[in-house]
């Protein structure tokens, strides 16, 4: 089947790298498979010019609002794929949460990552909920085997044996909803009083002005350090050498890094106990500390825990 995929495949963001992952798995179920950016077919009109210029059977969009809207009226059959912005903003706004309940009419399917989008889109549009389905995101990572850890520490500012540091890493596109500065000072106010402890942020420069806010932050805030976006193969190998990853943003779906982090244990958070690196650490002596129910659960789904900001690391061997 010939198929067209929207995404919107901003270089280096877990979009592109989530619209990449389900084009190669369709790939290799046979069909063939034309990934786009929703900024190169802006139209009604563009689309429909591409879906007749190249035979186009079906399509399917990452993102219910900013590419299934795109989608409708073609005469193909499409479904969509719910992202957090589909479910943590979008829905909010009047205007674009009726927009997507209509593309939700049309659609033959919708995806969602993870049980609580699922029922998080069901009680928001009760008129699809037969025709949403589950399914959960499968990760294959390939570590660049020639990545220099020490290499990666310079380049960061970090002059410290490898051997004594804790990195933390905090990867993210540099705008407001990723909230890179929600652990700034904590980890800041931590590095002051244990100097082998660094917070460092890696990401693309998305949003300009907000790039610019958290470079003078960053600058100006002892511990912490700002790196631009790295290759797949290189970030997995920073993810596998580093001792936490972090995640901060306030409307997350799935995010690709805390997928990919190869740990064996982790733990959720709240705000509460992240407003101080005295707090940090306290929660860090007690990692198999034994949380209620709901708080155990395993991620991805940030926001269905409740947490304003995750900590995950890797349990000594």
């Amino acid at each position: 089947m010939r198929l067209l995929f929207l995404a919107v495949l901003r270089r280096h963001t877990g979009n592109a790298v989530t619209a990449q992952r389900v084009r190669e798995h369709l790939e290799a179920a046979g069909h063939i498979c034309l990934l786009k950016d929703t900024s190169d077919l802006g139209s009604s009109s563009e689309i429909a010019h591409f879906i007749k210029a190249e035979n186009l059977e079906a399509a399917l969009a990452l993102h219910l609002y900013r590419g299934g809207r795109l989608l409708q009226g073609h005469g193909i059959p499409f479904g969509i794929i719910f992202g957090g912005t589909d479910l943590n903003e979008d829905i909010n706004q009047r205007e674009k949460n009726q927009v997507m309940g209509k593309v939700l009419e049309e659609a033959r399917f919708a995806v969602a990552f993870t049980e609580s989008m699922k029922e998080m889109a069901q009680m928001q549009w009760p008129h699809a909920r037969d025709k949403i389905y589950v399914q959960s995101q499968g990760i294959v990572t390939v570590p660049n085997a020639a990545f220099n850890w020490n290499t990666f520490l310079h380049c960061s500012g970090i002059n410290q044996s490898a051997d004594n540091l804790h990195i933390f890493l905090l990867v993210c596109g540099l705008r407001q909803v990723k909230d890179p500065l929600y652990l700034v000072d904590a980890f800041s106010e931590w590095h002051q009083e244990e100097p082998n402890v660094y917070m460092v942020i890696v990401g693309p420069e998305v949003d300009p002005v907000f790039t610019r806010e958290v470079k003078a932050k960053v600058k100006r805030t002892p511990g912490v350090r700002l790196l631009r976006e790295m290759p797949q193969e290189d970030l997995h190998a920073a993810l596998k050498n580093c001792f936490a990853v972090l995640n901060s943003s306030v409307s997350e779906g799935m995010s690709a890094a805390i997928l990919e982090f190869p740990r064996k244990s982790e733990v959720e958070f709240r705000h509460d106990f992240i407003t101080g690196a005295q707090r940090i650490s306290q929660r860090m002596n007690y990692c198999q500390i034994s949380f209620p129910s709901k708080e155990r659960q395993l991620l991805p789904n940030v926001t269905a825990l409740d947490v304003d900001a995750v900590l995950l690391w890797k349990t000594p061997k």
